[in-house]
């Protein structure tokens, strides 16, 4: 893996969050429900992430979440909390992150989500964390607990290094949030299914379509869905409703399923399982 400047940008995009606003339009055009994968970087290892990666897009997926490891990540259930964990014991950094960010921009042009929590971008620096996610390839950013009155600072390192940011809703956010959301939000709104931290589900919460189709009906932005989808059945409940569904934790535990090797196409079977589209041809 090249392990070059950070802040030598990539020369596949001029603008790179324009990958992700090309993503949703052609979704749109396709009437598609797009597919969002999440991974925590640096677990099993800051290589095979990559190759996950890889095969997370041969799969199937139209992004990718490069989650950031951190020591108290609050809004995260067991199974992604444990690969924190890990990650963090392998000595994985945020420069690692920029690192596997380079990696697969060099071989790849698939949208790429910066995924973190506000304290580790506040120490290591908003401006410095911009310009480096933009030198690496990095589309957008999502700080799950960075809420939109205090994100101006952060907003603007970001634009000045034309990297997109992301804000989140859940199921009780006020209309007047909803508004200052879609406005905030650059390329896509994270809608969080249901209140209560990430972990597959079985069966999704019975008022999620009916809040979806009244958020839908007040915001511009594209809406991603996350926290909880699992199953082939959860995408074909949402595919009518939002622009993309996000898949974290049971891509995160499939890959803590055993040895590294095969972390790559476990994680890709996940995917294929929840498009239910048959395996890539060798």
């Amino acid at each position: 893996m090249r392990d070059e400047k950070a802040s030598q940008p990539s020369s596949l995009s001029p603008h790179p969050s324009s990958r992700l606003k090309r993503l949703f339009s052609q979704l749109r055009r396709e009437r598609r429900c797009g597919f969002i994968a999440y991974v925590t970087c640096g677990d099993p290892d800051r290589d095979t992430t990559v190759r996950i990666v890889e095969e997370l897009e041969r799969a199937g997926t139209d992004a990718v979440e490069l989650g950031i490891p951190f020591s108290d990540p609050i809004a995260d259930g067991p199974v992604i909390q444990a690969a924190s964990q890990r990650a963090l014991k392998r000595g994985t950094t945020i420069r690692d992150v920029f690192a596997i960010a380079r990696a697969v921009r060099d071989r790849s042009d698939v949208p790429l989500i910066a995924f973190s929590y506000l304290n580790p971008v506040i120490r290591y620096s908003a401006e410095r964390f911009a310009e480096e996610a933009e030198g690496a390839g990095i589309d957008s950013v999502l700080l799950t607990d960075l809420p939109v009155e205090a994100a101006p600072e952060v907003r603007g390192a970001l634009r000045a290094h034309r990297v997109g940011g992301v804000f989140l809703l859940a199921p009780t956010s006020t209309d007047a949030r909803i508004k200052a959301v879609n406005r905030a939000s650059d390329d896509f709104i994270y809608y969080v299914s249901t209140t209560g931290v990430t972990g597959a589900r079985k069966e999704l919460d019975p008022a999620l379509l009916s809040r979806l189709d009244e958020v839908r009906r007040k915001v511009t932005k594209p809406l991603a869905v996350g926290f909880g989808i699992s199953e082939h059945a959860h995408y074909e409940a949402l595919r009518g409703r939002c622009d993309a569904v996000v898949v974290g934790s049971a891509i995160v535990g499939a890959i803590a399923d055993g040895a590294a090797a095969g972390a790559p196409a476990r994680a890709a079977a996940v995917v294929r399982g929840i498009l239910d589209k048959p395996p890539a041809a060798p």
